[in-house]
């Protein structure tokens, strides 16, 4: 796309540039005395056909419209100096000048390139310069005239050649560009990845291991066996390759819906922590919708808060209050526990920084909490609907 534009730039350039000169030169051509009357008509005609061919340069990048117009030009130049041997004034060179130094010398800045188009231009900067030179009084080679010729091919040639490279040096940096915006991509959506591997696994597996580990003490045997066989369906779907794959980090879904009711979630997340020994009150009714990627941050930032009320607060009991406005969802979590001071939160927390905090604001939600050491914990979910 670039390269064509490009190449549609130099050749309406080279138009417009040829287009002046062979304007300017059929003006001074057309004052009395500078060509001959009877040779003027057939000059005019030649140029008229000059510059339709120049209007085509300016369309297509067929190599046979520049050789077209240099033939044509060199007819004008040639054609201009009739009859010949008779001798000119000087005003003869200077009107063929702009058609030689523009009106074809313009062409030079779509030669820039190919074996061929170089032969091309050697053909059109020698013969366009020979021609004005010989349209002198003196008929000498070397004339104001015909080195401005030389001198405008050479200059054109070097603008088609600078706009190449400078084109062709861009696409390699926006490649180049392109090809770090992808590495960066891949190993943002890895470490993505990663960090909601540990938040599922800190949620679920590590939670149930832990409660293990203190020999289950609070839980029933029965609410054991029901959470590992969860753990071990989650672990074996995994497994089978249901491994998050986020369009963006905290997005994930193991079995992905468009839209799920909360109404029929909740009611899981209380059964669990009922057979865990924590009965939680929930406050507010209705249903709301929510997107699959919302709903399971969601959550999960909910389960997080509920199962640290369970392990840190010494309670059997908390409160859930769910309100909703036009626009957003909110979680009450409130417990009348031991309380914490909140500023003594490690950054470096999983379970509150990753799973609840990081979690919600990935979605476009938030978290905050607030506690006092002997009077409680109130935590503050709120997600967009």
């Amino acid at each position: 796309m670039i390269e064509r534009e490009r190449k549609l730039l130099l050749q309406r350039a080279a138009r417009a540039f040829g287009l002046c000169g062979v304007l300017l030169a059929g003006l001074c051509l057309s004052l009395p005395g500078v060509v001959d009357a009877d040779v003027l008509p057939s000059v005019l005609i030649l140029l008229i056909a000059q510059a339709a061919a120049l209007v085509m340069v300016g369309r297509s990048s067929h190599l046979g419209w520049v050789v077209l117009t240099i033939v044509l030009g060199f007819g004008a130049l040639a054609l201009a100096q009739l009859p010949w041997g008779q001798g000119s004034s000087l005003a003869l060179p200077l009107s063929l000048a702009p058609l030689g130094a523009a009106g074809l010398a313009g062409l030079g800045m779509v030669l820039s390139e190919g074996t061929v188009r170089w032969l091309v231009w050697a053909v059109g900067t020698l013969g366009s310069s020979l021609l004005v030179a010989t349209a002198g009084p003196t008929g000498g080679l070397i004339s104001t005239p015909a080195i401005a010729t030389l001198a405008s091919w050479v200059i054109m040639l070097i603008i088609g050649t600078w706009v190449t490279v400078g084109v062709e040096r861009a696409l390699r940096r926006i490649d180049g560009i392109g090809r770090a915006h992808t590495v960066e991509r891949q190993a943002s959506e890895t470490e993505a990845q990663r960090r909601q591997s540990a938040r599922l696994l800190h949620d679920t597996v590590l939670a149930t291991l832990t409660l293990l580990a203190h020999s289950g003490v609070g839980v029933s045997e029965e609410a054991l066996r029901e959470q590992a066989a969860e753990d071990a369906r989650l672990l074996r779907q995994l497994r089978l390759g249901s491994t998050p794959m986020p369009r963006f980090s905290g997005s994930y879904s193991l079995e992905p819906v468009a839209e799920t009711p909360l109404g029929t979630t909740l009611e899981s997340v209380k059964n669990r922590f009922g057979r865990m020994g924590l009965d939680v009150r929930w406050h507010g009714t209705g249903q709301v919708l929510l997107p699959s990627d919302v709903l399971d941050a969601f959550l999960l930032a909910l389960t997080e808060s509920l199962e640290n009320v369970r392990r840190h607060a010494g309670v059997d009991h908390a409160d859930v209050t769910i309100t909703q406005t036009a626009d957003s969802l909110r979680a009450v979590i409130t417990d009348a526990g031991v309380g914490f001071s909140p500023e003594e939160i490690a950054a470096s927390s999983l379970g509150f920084t990753e799973s609840i905090v990081a979690r919600l604001r990935d979605v476009g939600g938030s978290a905050r909490v607030f506690s006092t050491p002997g009077a409680g914990t109130t935590v503050i979910l709120e997600v967009p609907r």
